[in-house]
Protein backbone atom coordinates (compact mmCIF):
# COMPACT_ATOMS: atom_id res chain seq x y z
CA UNK A 1 0.00 0.00 0.00
CA UNK A 2 1.58 3.47 -0.94
CA UNK A 3 0.09 6.55 -0.27
CA UNK A 4 2.42 9.81 -0.89
CA UNK A 5 1.84 11.96 2.03
CA UNK A 6 3.50 15.35 2.41
CA UNK A 7 5.07 16.65 5.76
CA UNK A 8 5.73 19.93 6.94
CA UNK A 9 7.96 21.54 9.70
CA UNK A 10 8.46 25.20 10.50
CA UNK A 11 11.54 27.00 11.55
CA UNK A 12 12.07 30.30 11.99
CA UNK A 13 15.76 32.19 12.03
CA UNK A 14 16.81 35.98 12.02
CA UNK A 15 18.97 37.27 9.53
CA UNK A 16 20.66 40.42 8.09
CA UNK A 17 21.46 41.04 4.35
CA UNK A 18 22.24 43.93 1.59
CA UNK A 19 21.09 43.14 -1.68
CA UNK A 20 23.66 44.43 -4.45
CA UNK A 21 25.40 43.65 -6.96
CA UNK A 22 29.20 44.56 -7.28
CA UNK A 23 29.13 44.99 -11.05
CA UNK A 24 26.50 47.93 -10.87
CA UNK A 25 27.09 51.33 -9.94
CA UNK A 26 25.80 53.07 -6.63
CA UNK A 27 23.08 54.62 -8.36
CA UNK A 28 21.92 51.65 -10.17
CA UNK A 29 21.84 49.21 -7.21
CA UNK A 30 20.10 51.74 -4.83
CA UNK A 31 17.49 51.96 -8.36
CA UNK A 32 16.59 48.44 -8.15
CA UNK A 33 17.08 47.17 -4.79
CA UNK A 34 15.92 50.57 -3.04
CA UNK A 35 16.25 50.14 0.79
CA UNK A 36 17.00 46.49 0.68
CA UNK A 37 20.70 48.08 -0.82
CA UNK A 38 21.36 50.09 2.34
CA UNK A 39 25.21 49.78 3.33
CA UNK A 40 24.52 49.10 6.64
CA UNK A 41 22.82 45.99 6.60
CA UNK A 42 19.07 45.35 7.41
CA UNK A 43 16.89 42.00 8.88
CA UNK A 44 14.41 39.79 8.40
CA UNK A 45 12.04 37.22 11.00
CA UNK A 46 12.59 34.54 8.30
CA UNK A 47 9.56 31.35 8.69
CA UNK A 48 11.05 28.52 6.71
CA UNK A 49 8.66 25.60 6.37
CA UNK A 50 10.50 22.44 4.82
CA UNK A 51 7.49 20.07 2.72
CA UNK A 52 8.95 16.12 2.81
CA UNK A 53 6.98 13.98 0.53
CA UNK A 54 7.11 10.61 0.36
CA UNK A 55 5.63 7.01 1.07
CA UNK A 56 4.76 6.10 4.65
CA UNK A 57 6.81 3.86 5.78
CA UNK A 58 4.76 0.54 7.12
CA UNK A 59 6.72 -0.24 9.93
CA UNK A 60 6.54 3.70 11.47
CA UNK A 61 3.78 5.15 9.88
CA UNK A 62 6.25 8.07 8.96
CA UNK A 63 7.32 9.52 5.76
CA UNK A 64 9.77 10.85 7.88
CA UNK A 65 10.43 11.04 11.55
CA UNK A 66 9.67 14.81 12.17
CA UNK A 67 12.30 15.29 15.42
CA UNK A 68 14.32 13.68 12.72
CA UNK A 69 13.54 16.42 10.56
CA UNK A 70 13.38 19.13 12.62
CA UNK A 71 17.26 18.10 14.15
CA UNK A 72 18.29 18.30 10.48
CA UNK A 73 17.02 21.62 9.80
CA UNK A 74 18.38 23.18 13.22
CA UNK A 75 21.90 21.88 12.65
CA UNK A 76 22.13 22.32 9.36
CA UNK A 77 20.44 25.85 8.42
CA UNK A 78 19.21 27.43 11.61
CA UNK A 79 22.56 26.96 13.00
CA UNK A 80 24.24 28.36 10.16
CA UNK A 81 22.23 31.17 9.72
CA UNK A 82 20.48 32.58 12.78
CA UNK A 83 21.41 35.75 13.83
CA UNK A 84 24.15 35.98 10.87
CA UNK A 85 24.82 38.38 8.56
CA UNK A 86 24.47 36.54 4.90
CA UNK A 87 26.62 38.94 3.05
CA UNK A 88 29.50 38.78 5.57
CA UNK A 89 29.20 35.47 7.75
CA UNK A 90 27.61 32.91 5.43
CA UNK A 91 30.32 31.63 2.51
CA UNK A 92 27.13 30.30 0.50
CA UNK A 93 26.73 34.39 -0.28
CA UNK A 94 30.50 35.19 -1.01
CA UNK A 95 29.50 36.25 -4.74
CA UNK A 96 25.61 35.28 -5.04
CA UNK A 97 23.47 37.96 -4.50
CA UNK A 98 21.18 36.50 -0.87
CA UNK A 99 18.01 37.94 -2.15
CA UNK A 100 14.97 35.53 -0.25
CA UNK A 101 14.91 33.52 -4.37
CA UNK A 102 18.91 32.62 -3.31
CA UNK A 103 18.67 32.19 0.10
CA UNK A 104 15.45 29.50 -0.57
CA UNK A 105 17.73 27.68 -3.14
CA UNK A 106 20.84 27.43 -1.15
CA UNK A 107 18.72 25.88 2.04
CA UNK A 108 17.12 23.71 -0.50
CA UNK A 109 20.44 22.46 -1.33
CA UNK A 110 21.78 22.01 1.98
CA UNK A 111 18.71 20.08 2.76
CA UNK A 112 18.89 17.88 -0.12
CA UNK A 113 22.09 16.64 0.62
CA UNK A 114 20.73 15.31 4.37
CA UNK A 115 17.53 14.12 3.40
CA UNK A 116 17.10 10.18 1.93
CA UNK A 117 17.02 10.68 -1.95
CA UNK A 118 13.50 8.98 -2.68
CA UNK A 119 11.41 11.43 -0.58
CA UNK A 120 10.73 14.80 -2.45
CA UNK A 121 11.58 17.81 -0.96
CA UNK A 122 10.41 21.96 -1.00
CA UNK A 123 10.94 24.94 0.76
CA UNK A 124 8.91 27.91 1.31
CA UNK A 125 10.93 31.07 2.87
CA UNK A 126 9.18 33.71 3.95
CA UNK A 127 11.05 37.03 4.41
CA UNK A 128 7.81 38.61 5.36
CA UNK A 129 4.21 37.96 5.53
CA UNK A 130 3.69 39.21 2.73
CA UNK A 131 6.75 37.79 0.73
CA UNK A 132 7.71 34.30 0.28
CA UNK A 133 9.08 32.28 -2.11
CA UNK A 134 8.99 28.26 -2.67
CA UNK A 135 11.70 26.24 -4.08
CA UNK A 136 11.55 23.90 -6.59
CA UNK A 137 8.54 26.19 -7.93
CA UNK A 138 5.22 24.33 -8.04
CA UNK A 139 2.32 25.54 -10.60
CA UNK A 140 -0.49 24.03 -7.56
CA UNK A 141 -1.79 26.55 -5.42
Amino acid sequence: MNHKVAVYRKEHFNAAHRLNNPLWDEATNQSVFGKCNNPNYHGHNYELIVKVIGDINPDTGYVIDMKVLSDIIQENITEKFDHRNFNEDCIEFKTLNPTVENIAVVIYSILRKEIKPDLDLQVRLFETERNFVDYPASCTF
